[in-house]
């Protein structure tokens, strides 16, 4: 279904740094080591400069966003700057959408009703320019995922598990791209793996978008306490060694994914891109 294999790389915007030569030479290292493409987390602004950046010192990877906010976003702009990459890296960019959450739309001073229609008005009025072929959206419930089906190329799930992948290839039918983020910490020791983990998992924990989502999968209100439960973190979170880095990832693909973005994880806090991390994955899955 798609020409970029079948493992990508997820990483938040705000991890790149300002540096045009360090983003051209860290773009470039994952397209050396195999990865095919790379999605941009934390709603990356409508110029789409980063993406452009990436696009431009590479020659094959794919980009993406995952997710453009609809409510931080211009979408007269963002769909003028699709056009602009489109034009530029034919085949090679995927605009990801979606309607975030309660704080964000706070933020801007909205109200957080009825975002499936809101982020439905915004793919068929604002981006009605930019081809269906070329959007994807986040989704993770069932009418989102029909959204998704209907209305763009596929869907962008996030921290969700194997099983989240079976009901949405249900959903999205043959023909649409399914493409789940992993996140991904290399690393056999249960205490430092979770306590990674726990500290990338906390702010999703007050978010219901995910909470009722992870709650259909078996979990409980005491999981989700305080800190979160290793099944939280089990759940969410592929650790281990090799065996187990392939065994958790190869999870989404006999579901029905297509491709994965994953999400490495560091044992060091600080916002950074992490390229050894990239680089002991890459050497596990290729």
């Amino acid at each position: 279904m798609n020409d970029f294999g079948q493992y990508g790389i997820w990483v938040p915007g705000r991890f790149w740094p300002d540096d045009a030569n360090v983003v051209a030479a860290a773009a470039h290292e994952l397209e050396e080591l195999g990865y095919g493409s790379v999605w941009i987390g934390g709603s990356p602004p409508d110029d789409l400069s980063l993406p452009e950046a990436i696009l431009a010192a590479t020659s094959t990877l794919v980009v993406g966003t995952s997710i453009v906010d609809i409510w931080h976003s211009d979408g007269d702009e963002l769909a003028a700057s699709h056009f602009r990459l489109s034009s530029l890296f034919p085949g090679r960019f995927y605009l990801g959408v979606g309607s975030g959450h309660a704080p964000t739309a706070a933020s801007v001073g909205e109200a957080y009703v009825k975002p499936l229609t809101r982020l439905k008005s915004f793919l068929t009025d604002k981006l009605e320019r930019v081809p269906h072929e070329e959007r994807l959206i986040a989704a993770l419930g069932p009418k989102t995922l029909e959204a998704a089906r209907d209305l763009t190329a596929g869907a962008l799930p996030y921290l969700m598990p194997p099983a989240h992948a079976a009901e949405a290839r249900a959903i999205l039918g043959p023909d649409r791209l399914l493409i789940p983020e992993q996140k991904v910490f290399v690393g056999t020791d249960p205490a430092q793996a979770r306590a990674v983990a726990r500290r990338v998992l906390k702010p999703y924990l007050t978010l219901p978008n995910y909470t009722n989502q992870w709650r259909r999968f078996g979990l409980t209100d005491d999981d989700l306490a305080h800190d979160g439960s290793d099944a939280l973190v089990d759940l969410t979170v592929t650790w281990g060694g090799p065996d187990a880095i392939r065994t958790g990832i190869r999870a989404h693909f006999d579901a029905g994914a297509d491709h994965i973005a994953i999400q490495a994880l560091s044992a060091d806090a600080s916002p950074h891109l992490p390229r050894d991390e990239w680089r002991r994955i890459a050497e596990i899955l290729f």
